[in-house]
């Protein structure tokens, strides 16, 4: 038995990975659906979408996290599955149980995380969990959703992090040095967003160790 744990950092990879649990990444949301039914085959009992998230809503902090109870794109929705949802929150502490917006780019900005709350209700939004979720349905597997929060609804990231992520879910340093090196005022922006994504990293971690093998998948 194993259960396909969907994420979009090289990073997250390595922290969810285990016993049970093959981890499929894509740093660009266009490829991630090929790779996902690539990983397919008769071993695959579930689908979960985790690692980090944008916060929504404006009551949550860095390492927050949040159970999907639905994830909503922009012309679908899909329930998470009854079962593994009610495990995923037994077993974290203090838990967020919410909806989940995907999206297919970051919303970067203190305004756009505002437009998309208002639209969608959702409290975090992510790329990959709308993706993991379709192929879910598509495959009839059960999928649930579980992201830690990076950075919270009233900040904006700066230019340098938008620029970070490679296709491939590494970072990209070059691009991120010249950013800075083009525009330095956004440094302390730059060091914020960092020192909240190592909080939201290292809640992800706690999340893994309690989990367990098959990411918390029931049966």
């Amino acid at each position: 038995m194993t259960v396909l744990a969907i994420v979009g950092l090289k990073r997250e990879a390595a922290i969810v990975a285990g016993p049970q649990v093959v981890p499929v990444i894509a740093g660009n949301s266009g490829i991630l659906r090929q790779r996902i039914q690539g990983a397919l085959d008769s071993q695959v009992r579930g689908i979960i979408s985790i690692g980090i998230a944008g916060a929504l809503s404006p009551q949550l902090e860095a390492g927050d996290c949040v159970i999907a109870s639905t994830v909503i794109a922009k012309d679908a929705r899909f329930d998470t599955d009854n079962g593994w949802t009610a495990q995923l929150r037994r077993a974290l502490p203090d838990p967020r149980v919410a909806p989940i917006a995907g999206v297919d780019r970051i919303a970067a900005t203190v305004e756009e995380k505002a437009t998309l709350f208002k639209q969608t209700g959702a409290d975090a939004a992510d790329m990959e969990s709308h993706i993991a979720a379709g192929v879910a349905k598509e495959s009839g597997l059960p999928f649930a959703a579980l992201r830690v929060i990076s950075d919270r609804a009233d900040h904006t990231l700066p230019p340098a992090a938008l620029a970070a992520m490679k296709p491939n879910g590494g970072i990209a340093l070059g691009r991120v040095l010249r950013s800075i090196a083009f525009r330095p005022t956004q440094i302390p922006a730059l060091m914020r967003t960092s020192r909240e994504s190592e909080k939201a990293f290292k809640a992800l971690v706690r999340c893994r160790d309690v989990l367990g093998p098959g990411l918390g998948f029931p049966g």
